[in-house]
């Protein structure tokens, strides 16, 4: 089926081509000139790799998929490029290079000369050969500081745009509901106001540098039955609503999110990819979201190979149109032929295909995609000699000092301090044992989404690319005076445990020892942590309880740094270790971010954004549990922590003092403002996180027992004090009623300023008068911090 309609045009340019016009318009147009195949082909991606030797870009083959002709697609046109950097190692310039010969061959082959959309994976880094790779966003939830992670993802996202890229496949805005889930390391945390204000600042970056963010996964993913990858979600209205929304919610109304990618997950039934009410009533017509919805991968089909909703691929491409996805990625599959002859067969209204492709060329009128001085040619290439490929090489520098700076940063901002006797910071030992699977791993940094972990391992002759130093030359650049013994001890997951004697002799002989434990990062089961590398339960991988446990019989002190993607039982260590140091993939600045607090050369300041277990069999468990979650006699399984969420120790003190309410009352529609002092009581400047936990000891439904409202970091000098202000809307004691509504109920509130979930410093108790208040979307989401 063909539509031709008349349209505007000059001799010169064509309507959709006039950046003078409303986009509405231009697009309008450019979809009235298009046939069926045109249409359909702007929905489609093509997962391909770029040339090692800067020539036009090959399709992937995929275990999944069949082989992709990209001679036959090309006339019709190409909606998106699959991870052209981000399949195989190639040279940066080089990439780039191969990326816009191939959208010069892709603007050629179709009537309207329309360029594809280029797509990476960013999610701890620019997912590329030689970028550099940032803390995992797990790191970034431990620093409370939404304001580095804004400047990160900025920063990525230059990168990103410098060499042709258009959309970023990040934030993961999932909230961890079970700490065995594999994909733990992707998520920001188990609160959904942290997950919320730290992936809000990550996708401003984004897109303040051109880049689209694409939110993940829209929703339900993390909370599946047993922390499985790809299992079925157990989710009720009220926590789908008021856990696993919000953060969504915040990253399209404050962070101006332009993409939204669908879950793999059902719920009750329904998987998100052909949920009309999630996808349509709720993203566009309530939220007013009017960017794209993409595919995870190969997720349309899943509708029918492992969903069973669709009985060929046809209706699982119209049943994802009418749910409100717009975008097949990574590779073409359903929105293809099956797609094309739905259609004809009056299957699929193309009124469906119309609707997806306005939202698709919307998007690529914004970028720039559709007007007339469109080029191919890369800012990274101004002024560069395209016809001398070798020329280029090395040319374009992914991992340059800022980046490494930046990364440095947030490396040290994120390093928890659980324990601590008073062995650390170590000033000059003279002899250290350093023992553990992670000691001299340089990997032990870095994240499955890495590049190194993600393509890189099925390459292991070529370099990785960046510089990653192991925590022996780290603790050897830290400690220059110092003995440095390093012992493997067992491996991460090996269960080896013939190196332990030879550990346990080290440590004897040592002032302290340093364990360095915890994950290797990989994908499907090839790792301990990272995508389909679930947990059975949250006991260190393979021998590595059984290591510390006899280092810590050794009589020698003993600190246990954790290198990990999700947070473990320590057993006995959580008592008996001189100190506890937590490092979540903490990038390529993360061993010397460590060493740095080990000295005392860097304060640490990090809070934990998981609570870590006392057992390792009490999950699923969060802190945001209501009171019947919460240990009692008529239970033998106590789920009270190790060590809480917002948890974390400095080398200073600080008292809190004189809290004082402005109100004690004010209304459903109104707020309260209170006030505090904190200051430095310590020898050392410090920082103080401070939390505000919201308890409501009576509602309508089952609240939890506190939730994080707000928070602030406050750098203080030794001696120094200061005045905190903090407002607190009634919105944010708002919660899901029972008829569906979101609502602020009067009664009484508990405002708990806390350095943690388990460790409230004060509180103060007000009142919320007048009527029940329904409220929406366009609610306050912030209690807002000032420091006077």
């Amino acid at each position: 089926m063909t539509a031709n309609v008349a349209v505007e045009t000059t001799p010169e340019i064509p309507l959709w081509n006039d950046p003078s016009h409303p986009v509405s318009a231009r697009v309008d147009a450019l979809i009235g000139a298009m046939t069926l195949q045109e249409k359909i082909a702007q929905l489609y991606g093509v997962w391909v790799g770029a040339s090692a030797n800067g020539g036009e870009v090959a399709p992937h083959q995929h275990d999944m998929e069949e082989a992709v002709d990209l001679d036959a697609l090309l006339p019709s046109g190409l909606g998106q490029l699959t991870r052209p950097f981000g399949t195989a190692p190639v040279d940066p310039a080089l990439g780039a290079l191969s990326l816009l010969r191939t959208q010069t061959r892709i603007t050629s082959a179709n009537r309207f000369g329309i360029p594809a959309v280029a797509h990476e994976e960013c999610l701890a880094g620019f997912a590329a050969w030689g970028a550099t790779a940032y803390p995992v966003p797990l790191s970034w939830g431990a620093t409370f500081d939404p304001d580095v992670i804004r400047r990160m993802a900025a920063a990525i996202g230059r990168d990103m745009r410098a060499v042709g890229v258009h959309q970023g496949l990040a934030p993961v805005l999932d909230v961890v509901r079970d700490a065995r889930w594999g994909r733990v390391e992707e998520t920001i945390g188990e609160d959904p106001y942290l997950v919320g204000t730290i992936g809000t600042a990550y996708v401003q970056g984004l897109e303040s540098a051109g880049i689209v963010a694409t939110l993940k996964h829209f929703v339900g993913y993390s909370a599946s039955r047993a922390g499985r990858n790809l299992a079925p979600s157990s989710v009720g209205p009220r926590e789908r609503a008021d856990v696993l929304l919000p953060p969504f919610e915040m990253a399209i109304r404050e962070g101006g999110a332009r993409s939204v990618m669908h879950a793999y997950t059902d719920i009750d039934g329904v998987p998100a990819a052909a949920d009309e009410t999630l996808l349509t009533g709720l993203l566009r017509d309530t939220w007013g979201f009017d960017g794209t919805v993409v595919a995870d991968y190969f997720g349309i089909a899943f509708l029918k190979t492992l969903h069973g909703v669709a009985g060929d691929f046809a209706d699982a491409a119209g049943a994802a149109l009418e749910a409100g996805v717009d975008i097949e990625l990574p590779t073409v599959k359903t929105f293809g032929a099956p797609l094309a002859e739905a259609v004809a067969e009056g299957r699929v209204p193309e009124a469906l295909i119309d609707r997806a492709l306005r939202r698709v060329l919307a998007q690529k009128a914004e970028l720039g995609l559709l007007d007339p001085d469109w080029s191919p040619v890369p800012p990274a290439f101004d002024g560069a000699d395209l016809d001398d490929p070798e020329a280029l090489r090395g040319k374009i520098d992914l991992d340059g000092p800022e980046n490494r700076e930046l990364a440095r940063e947030i490396a040290e901002k994120a390093v928890v301090l659980l324990s601590n006797d008073g062995t650390l910071p170590l000033g000059r030992p003279r002899r250290i044992a350093l023992v553990g699977p992670n000691a001299t791993e340089p990997s032990a940094v870095l994240g499955c989404y890495s590049f190194p972990q993600h393509v890189g391992v099925k390459y292991p002759d070529i370099p990785v690319g960046i510089e990653l130093p192991d925590l022996r030359a780290s603790l050897t650049a830290e400690f220059p005076d110092a003995e440095i013994t390093v012992v493997r001890g067992t491996g991460v997951d090996d269960g080896d445990l013939s190196g332990i004697t030879e550990a346990v002799d080290t440590a004897r002989a040592a002032d302290i020892v340093v364990v360095a434990l915890g994950d290797r990062a990989g994908l499907f089961g090839r790792g301990t942590s990272g995508e389909g590398c679930d947990a059975e339960s949250l006991a260190l991988p393979g021998a590595q309880q059984q290591l510390l446990d006899a280092l810590l019989d050794s009589g020698t002190p003993v600190v246990t740094v954790l290198l990990a993607g999700r947070p473990y039982a320590l057993g006995r260590a959580v008592e008996d270790s001189a100190a506890i140091v937590q490092s979540f993939f903490p990038g390529v600045a993360g061993t010397r971010a460590i060493a740095g607090v080990l000295s005392g050369r860097t304060n640490p300041s990090g809070r934990l954004p998981v609570s870590v277990p006392r057992t390792p069999g009490s999950q699923p468990t969060t802190y945001l549990g209501a009171p019947l979650a919460q240990a009692s006699e008529v239970s033998n399984i106590d789920p009270t922590p190790a060590f809480g969420f917002g948890h974390g120790l400095t080398y200073t003190t600080f008292a809190w003092s004189d809290l004082t309410v402005d109100a004690e009352e004010a209304p459903t529609d109104g707020e309260f403002a209170a006030s505090l002092t904190v200051r430095n009581t310590g020898e050392r400047t410090g920082t103080e996180v401070v939390q505000l936990y919201l308890h409501d000891p009576v509602a309508s439904v089952v609240q939890p027992v506190r939730r994080l409202v707000g928070y602030t970091r406050l750098d203080l000098e030794p001696g120094e004090e200061r005045r905190v202000r903090v407002t607190v809307p009634a919105d944010v004691a708002s919660f899901t009623g029972r008829d569906g509504h979101r609502i602020v109920e009067p009664g009484d509130l508990e405002l708990r300023l806390a350095t943690s979930s388990t460790d409230t410093r004060l509180t103060a108790t007000v009142t919320l008068t007048g009527p029940v208040r329904v409220v929406d979307h366009t609610r306050r989401f912030h209690a807002e911090f000032s420091v006077e």
